[in-house]
This record gives structure tokens, C-alpha cells and sequence, in this order.
């Protein structure tokens, strides 16, 4: 595991998007790829009701309470699922850059499926718990 260093600016440019489409169009390939395979991880493993909504200015999936983020920069995309999430999940990261509640994995490859979809989940158990 390496440590996160400060994040370089977001990838999007201009103004806030008040979507998710609008966010991706703002970002550069092949970082807009990646999030996208991304966002289709992420909402297969969701719940049925589950919104996409920008938090932050970064794309973001609200289920009760906000499920997870993800994001593109210059040199990197993160995926914020908690830093609890992080925690349980920590052995199958190595060779991420993390830092308490960040995972950063370069721009040209998501995450393996499998982990974002483990990772969501969990994160939908621990809002239907109670726990942010």
C-alpha cells in the first residue's frame, strides 16, 4: 500500500456538473472510461432506489445516505467508499495508493469488479445499520 499524497486538481473542468453525464463529458480520456466501467460496477452491485447524484462536485451514488463516490484526476481516479470500507478491505488493495477514506488506481484501469462490488455492498449494509 502506498500513502496518498495531496490529490492533483479534479479532472473536470468549468462549471459544477449537476449530473454524472455532465461530470464524464468533463473528463479526458482515458479517464472517462475508466469511470464509466466505474459507474456501471457500482450500480449493478446498488440497490434498487438507489440515485446518482453529484456531491462535492464528484459523481456519487446516494442510497438513505450517500453510498460512495468516485472521481477522475490529472493522474489518477479515486473511488471513496469510507475509510471503514477501506479498513475491512485493506489486504485486497495492495499495490493501491490509499489514504483513510481514498482509493486512487490509475487512469487507464477501474478496480476489479468483484472488490468495487464487495466494497458497495458493504457500504449498503453499514447505512442500513445506521452508520454513515
Amino acid at each position: 500500500m502506498k500513502k496518498a499524497t495531496k490529490s492533483k486538481k479534479a479532472a473536470h473542468r468549468g462549471n459544477s456538473p449537476k449530473t454524472i453525464d455532465e461530470y464524464l463529458a468533463g473528463v479526458a480520456e482515458p479517464g472517462r472510461t475508466t469511470l464509466r466501467k466505474m459507474r456501471e460496477m457500482i450500480f449493478s452491485a446498488a440497490p434498487k432506489g438507489t440515485e446518482e447524484i453529484i456531491s462535492y462536485k464528484i459523481p456519487a451514488f446516494k442510497y438513505k445516505n450517500v453510498l460512495v463516490w468516485f472521481a477522475a484526476f490529472s493522474d489518477h481516479c479515486s473511488f471513496f467508499p469510507t475509510a471503514a470500507v477501506i479498513k475491512a478491505h485493506h489486504s485486497e488493495l495492495e499495490g493501491y495508493t490509499l489514504s483513510k477514506g481514498t482509493i486512487q488506481f490509475p487512469l487507464n484501469r477501474p478496480l476489479p469488479a468483484a472488490l468495487v462490488k464487495k466494497m458497495v455492498k458493504m457500504r449498503v449494509a453499514q447505512i442500513e445499520k445506521g452508520k454513515r
